[in-house]
């Protein structure tokens, strides 16, 4: 399984990844039902040339996409972008922390 994670561009200006990283490396939260050999193929933001990061996922063979809790909470177009990721790809809606009701999880858009 490859896997993407994708944070807003405001909040990779000041955050590390480090809530995203541990809960990746170490199988907790968002990732707790991904096997142990799971590759993390992308960790980017949602800014610059998007279709070109699409593109370049789907060319790596990125499985599933995890939209950031931070975009999560603080992304007006969330759901948006979940429904384009999910044309090519399964959608997670967070990273780490508590999965909410308003958490999108969708499956890839069969072809």
């Amino acid at each position: 399984m490859n896997v993407a994670i994708i944070v807003r561009q405001e909040t990779a200006d000041r955050c590390g990844g480090k809530g995203c990283l541990n809960a990746f490396f170490q199988r907790k939260d968002a990732f707790v039902d991904h096997p142990e050999d799971a590759q993390l193929i992308t960790f980017t933001h949602h800014g610059g040339d998007w279709d070109h990061k699409v593109s370049r996922m789907i060319e790596s063979g990125v499985d599933v996409v995890h939209l950031s809790t931070c975009m999560r909470a603080k992304c007006p177009e969330y759901a948006q972008l979940a429904e384009e990721l999910s044309k090519h790809f399964k959608v997670i809606g967070y990273s780490h922390g508590s999965e909410k009701e308003e958490t999108i999880r969708l499956d890839k858009v069969a072809d």
